[in-house]
């Protein structure tokens, strides 16, 4: 029942539990026992449960990492064509339309051309 402990051990323990702390006492310091054990219970349930999601999250993007591996193991991809360049060269607006223009001078201020 428990480990190597037999009944009459558990007996001798309840028996010296009783002298020490009194019949008024025992069944309140039960009880805190058994509220301890339940929220350690649950608190190692909580840390399995959050350990289990991290694992799953780690095996889902090491999953990730493989195909990435493969597909770049297993070729180059195609590049795509870059689109044809015309002859005149950049769109720009013309400079009237920008108003006058300026230019700046060796110390970073813009002067009038």
């Amino acid at each position: 029942m428990f480990g190597s402990i037999g009944m009459p051990e558990l007996m001798l323990i309840f028996l010296l539990a009783l002298l020490i702390f009194g019949p008024k006492k025992l069944p309140e310091i039960g009880k805190s026992i058994g509220k301890g054990l339940a929220e350690f219970k649950r608190a190692s349930d909580d840390l399995k449960k959050t350990i289990e999601h991290e694992m799953d999250q780690v095996k889902t993007e090491a999953a990730g990492v493989k195909d990435t591996v493969a597909q770049s193991v297993a070729g180059p991809r195609p590049v795509e064509p870059a689109p044809p360049a015309t002859a005149e060269g950049p769109s720009t607006p013309p400079a009237a339309a920008e108003g006058p223009s300026t230019r700046p001078d060796e110390t970073g201020q813009t002067l009038p051309s």
